[in-house]
This record gives structure tokens, sequence and C-alpha cells, in this order.
């Protein structure tokens, strides 16, 4: 199992709930905590999805570099 510690920690230092961001990616609140918790790998579209949220780039998400910055 992955997990993903950093969209635990984006989320919560934007006082958002699994159910709000789960609401934001057309998911359910369910869904979302599996994938913040790492029971369920998370899909591409939701990586990005989720870098656009938070204005931080994939590599950031899954702890691949520390830059937060999207390349664009």
């Amino acid at each position: 199992m992955n997990q993903y510690p950093r969209i635990r920690d984006l989320r919560e230092d934007a006082d958002l709930t699994q159910a709000q961001v789960g609401e934001q990616l057309g998911l359910s609140q369910r869904t979302y905590a599996y994938y913040e918790s790492g029971q369920r790998m998370v899909p591409p579209e939701v990586l990005c999805a989720l870098g656009d949220l938070y204005g931080v780039s994939v590599d950031y998400l899954l702890g691949r570099t520390d830059r937060r910055e999207m390349n664009r």
C-alpha cells in the first residue's frame, strides 16, 4: 500500500474536510479517504486534479521532490 501523506497535509493546511475535497474532485468522501490513506492508488487524473487544486506538482504530491512549484 502506498500512503500519500502530502495530500492529507495539504488538505489540512487548506482547512478542508475529506468530503469537501471529494466534492471538488467529483468523488465520494469514502473514495477520497481511501486515496488519502493509501488503501487505493490515486489515479493519474485525480493526482493532476489535486495538484491543480493545491497549486503543486504531482511529483510533490508523490514525494518525488520537495519543490511545490508546477512546471508550466
